[in-house]
């Protein structure tokens, strides 16, 4: 075998390592992703593996997906378990009291509106 084959079967057989790692990981975060959400008991979320650290993000959820972006296997569990928490409360604590907020600014614009007018009206008068 000459030295230029030597070099491309060393390099496609780092790339078969690498990949075989990277696979490995990934079968991990799912059946950890799958012990966790049984645990938590939430439903309707995927897990997307992405390592990518190039983001300037360790994961995230977006609708109904979570993405980690973690390489390493430790991070990317912490990342994942992280995720889910924060998932956890912001569906069920932060968003439903954010819609009572916005219901009770709506249910208000009318009387403060009406109220601005007639302040506006009476200044009027007084400027006449």
């Amino acid at each position: 075998m000459n030295e230029a084959s030597q070099v491309d079967l060393e390099k496609h057989s780092e790339k078969a390592i690498k990949k075989s790692a990277v696979s490995q990981v990934e079968v991990r975060l799912q059946e950890e992703f799958k012990a966790m959400m049984a645990k938590l008991g939430v439903q309707n979320l995927t897990l997307v593996w992405l390592p990518d650290l190039s983001k300037g993000l360790s994961g995230e959820v977006r609708n109904t997906i979570v993405y980690i972006y973690e390489e390493d296997e430790v991070k990317a569990l912490e990342t994942l378990k992280h995720e889910l928490l924060d998932y956890i409360i912001t569906s069920k604590i932060v968003k439903p009291l954010v819609e009572l907020v916005n219901l009770l600014i709506k249910s208000k614009e009318s009387d403060i509106y009406r109220e601005k007018e007639k302040i506006v009206e009476s200044l009027s008068k007084i400027l006449d």
